[in-house]
């Protein structure tokens, strides 16, 4: 496998970010991965149903339909369809109709809700459902980023988040510190299709109000630690090491089609004394470092990832892009026996 793309077949069996969990509600809707569409619901007992969008009988999106207490009825010819996926009214048949084997649901193989976000493996999972370091850590508060959907390789979008050698570059009117070029060693600790890497750097803190109160210099210590689930599921904790707190942030990417990635990003904040104004301003200043990702990754004419490690040149700073890479080969050869 020379490159990973949005839609490979092996991408089918892992678990991958659907929709928040807000968005999962008692009025059901479409979601698409990999080029399939999925209906998305909520009932009254509060279970999330996810199941492919598509009535067995003539083929209609089941997201036209309503829900009917924790049942959905298709809005074509209003069949009725459990929380299991089996039919359990057909109107035009009557009270006495006899079902047809056939009609059913076809779901994925797993549903999971967590951290806020609501995850599904379409088929048998090879890789660990998506948790998040702090995600019962009451001391945290969450602020979400507007959902973005873009031109883009899931893949390199990944390997961007990890990448920590092009911060002073693609970020230099955010956090990015001109005089910080050097990426010190570190070190990448791998389980299964799960890998974690710490190190600490100077950065340019123009969040801290410290700064302009000038109790702190502009340019402080800061400790990254990343958490890496295959495929597509990425966590960044980061340690005020001067200012004090810390701030992790989510990243989770939905590849909807060859071209079209949809980005989940919320931050877990707890030195903003629950300020819901500081925690805004937190959340632009993220939407500001993020739109300058997109503007380089918005210039790649190849939407895909390169697994073969000698494709490109690496060094000792792209430890854990390189990581990525073998992760993902080793899941797509798994997946493919």
């Amino acid at each position: 496998m020379a490159t990973l793309t949005n839609t490979h077949p092996s991408l089918k069996k892992a678990w991958h970010s659907l929709c928040r969990s807000s968005d999962a509600t008692a009025v059901p809707h479409k979601e698409t991965l990999m080029g399939e569409d999925w209906v998305v619901w909520r009932g009254p007992n509060g279970q999330v149903n996810v199941f492919r969008d598509l009535c067995p009988h003539r083929l209609a999106p089941l997201s036209i339909g309503k829900c009917e207490g924790d049942n959905i009825r298709c809005g074509y010819h209003g069949w009725v369809f459990d929380t299991s996926g089996d039919c359990v009214e057909i109107p035009a048949l009557g009270e006495d109709a006899t079902i047809p084997p056939r009609a059913k649901l076809t779901g994925p193989a797993g549903v999971h809700e967590s951290h806020g976000m609501v995850f599904i493996a379409p088929e048998e999972p090879l890789t660990p459902a998506p948790t998040l370091s702090v995600m019962d850590n009451s001391n945290f508060q969450i602020g979400d980023l507007p959902v973005i959907t873009t031109r883009a390789s899931a893949g390199l979008l990944a390997d961007n988040f990890l990448d920590m050698a092009h911060f002073p570059f693609v970020h230099a009117a955010t956090f990015g510190a001109e005089s910080e070029r050097l990426v010190p060693p570190y070190t990448v600790t791998r389980d299964g299709f799960t890998f974690e890497a710490a190190y600490e750097h100077d950065f340019a803190n123009r969040e801290d109000p410290g700064v302009e109160a000038g109790i702190r210099p502009l340019i402080q210590r800061r400790r990254l630690t990343y958490r890496y689930i295959a495929p597509f599921h990425l966590e960044l904790a980061i340690e005020f090491l001067d200012a004090g707190g810390t701030n992790v942030i989510g990243f989770f990417l939905t590849p909807q089609d060859a071209d079209t990635v949809r980005i989940y990003s919320s931050l877990w904040r707890d030195d903003l004394d629950g300020s819901e104004e500081r925690m805004k301003e937190a959340v632009d200043f993220e939407i500001a470092v993020v739109e300058e990702d997109l503007a380089l990754q918005g210039t790649f004419k190849n939407l895909s990832l390169p697994l073969n490690i000698t494709t490109e040149v690496h060094t000792r700073a792209d430890k854990t892009t390189i990581e990525l890479r073998r992760i993902l080969d080793d899941f797509v050869e798994a997946a493919s026996k």
